[in-house]
């Protein structure tokens, strides 16, 4: 069996590591805000291939708060969850395209991991 640590993404920042993790949480989060996670997915590039600013930052906010609570609860820390407005920032310093390449990444090592234990 898989330990939720197995999930964990770290996305490199201002010196820092912070995790991240796609799990059942996030995309109930998706689906209550968006509608689906489909509809969260489609947000995401635009018909003329600029991103939806406001999905990405969504997304990345509940990812990354997702992986500093799985780390809290694993290691027993009380790391503060991130607000949008910080994430916001974190996705502008890192740039777009690298924070929707760690989504992506995240997503599937998600999907692996549910491979691994079907």
């Amino acid at each position: 069996m898989n330990k939720m640590n197995d999930i964990l993404q770290y996305l490199e920042y201002k010196d820092k590591k912070i995790p991240l993790a796609f799990t059942l949480n996030v995309m109930a989060a998706m689906q209550k805000e968006y509608g689906s996670y489909e509809a969260w997915q489609s947000k995401l590039i635009s018909e003329s291939g600029e991103p939806d600013a406001e999905a990405l930052i969504f997304g990345f906010t509940e990812m990354l708060n997702e992986g500093i609570s799985i780390e809290n609860d694993e290691n027993g820390t009380d790391n503060k969850l991130l607000l949008p407005r910080q994430v916001g920032r974190i996705i502008t310093e890192i740039g777009m395209q690298k924070a929707f390449d760690k989504l992506t990444e995240a997503q599937k090592e998600a999907t692996k991991s549910d491979e691994k234990n079907g």
